[in-house]
């Protein structure tokens, strides 16, 4: 019987990214080891790509440098760091709406000089080139044989963090024929990157394998940072124009790129012959909490760790089931 390739998918979100990261903590905890040692592929957008290299970024003694436990502390302790020094009104209308610093500052203490070649565990990041008018995926697998597409981890989570009109665009230097690559949130096109992680693992094997029949399962695991519920009421929408979508808009296709691959990947991926799942995907609503990305209050982060707790007690026989799948055929 083949083995299972297992691949983590995280979705962006901003701070409620601490959604994830309380289930992941939760996996790794029931799983007995580090989320690196046992997905494959951890491909993440945005805040799911910061989690994504911090839980791959490499340590001490071969082990990961951060627990799935110590990244729920990087919500808690950086967020109010991360989004601070909003502009005033007028001005948020011609500018992003938070300066870099802030950010740049955080994720250089976290990520130092590791590099995306160095990830424990295949990882694969989300973001946009806005000179190219394209797609860009960070690939740990690229940066292993390939310098010019080698980045520092710090970069790489900067760029695929950068929601328009939140923050400025990152810039990520670059050794090949340009000298940097200028990219916003991978959200815009994959705020859900389930779909990209199971097409880069499918590539993946299929580089591996030269019998297909002995080719392995490939199990998808997706963890959303809550489903948007605050209604975007026609009377007021219908006389908006550009300035009043702008962030409206961010959240609709954020969102709706989310539910879409989540369609998608429940018709690609039915249960096996065997009748075990190939694909999870853990959301909640947001009910109660704010479905803002940036809103850092004491309060906020409280009633997202309650949800996210919620969320996990109420899918314990999944999860039960998922632990088992996990404990199985670890690479």
């Amino acid at each position: 019987m083949a083995d299972t390739f297992k691949v983590l998918s995280i979705d962006g979100g901003g701070i409620r990214g601490m959604i994830p990261a309380m289930v992941l903590a939760e996996i790794e905890e029931r799983a007995g080891k580090p989320i690196s040692e046992t997905f494959d592929l951890i491909a993440g957008t945005s805040t799911g790509g910061i989690l994504a290299l911090g839980l791959a970024m490499p340590g001490d003694g071969g082990k990961p440098r951060y627990t799935a436990r110590e990244m729920i502390e990087l919500y808690e302790e950086e967020g109010a760091s991360i989004f601070s020094g909003r502009a005033g009104t007028i001005r948020n209308l011609f500018e992003e709406r938070y300066p870099s610093a802030g950010v740049e500052e955080v994720l250089e203490r976290y990520f130092g000089d590791a590099r995306l070649k160095d990830a424990l565990t295949t990882v694969f990041v989300t973001g946009y080139e806005i000179q190219l008018r394209a797609p860009f995926f960070f690939r740990s697998e690229r940066a292993k044989v390939d310098a010019d597409y080698d980045f520092p981890m710090r970069q790489v989570a900067r760029a695929t963090s950068a929601a328009p009109t939140y923050f400025e665009p990152g810039k990520v230097e670059a050794m090949g024929p340009v000298e940097y690559y200028a990219l916003v949130d991978g959200g815009v096109f994959a705020n859900n990157p389930a779909m990209c992680a199971y097409v880069e693992a499918t590539g993946i094997l299929q580089e591996r394998s030269s019998a297909p029949a002995d080719e392995p399962t490939v199990l998808v695991v997706s963890l959303g940072t809550g489903q948007l519920t605050d209604r975007l009421r026609y009377e007021k929408a219908a006389g908006w124009g550009v300035v009043q979508w702008a962030r409206p808009l961010i959240d609709v296709v954020f969102d709706g790129v989310s539910d879409t691959v989540d369609f998608q990947l429940k018709r690609l991926l039915p249960r096996g012959e065997d009748g075990l799942r190939r694909y999870y995907r853990f959301q909640t609503e947001l009910v109660e909490v704010s479905d803002a990305m940036d809103n850092v209050t004491p309060e906020n982060m409280r009633d997202l760790k309650l949800l996210a707790q919620t969320m996990i007690d109420s899918e314990e026989e999944r999860l039960f089931e998922l632990y088992q799948r996990l404990r199985s055929n670890t690479h």
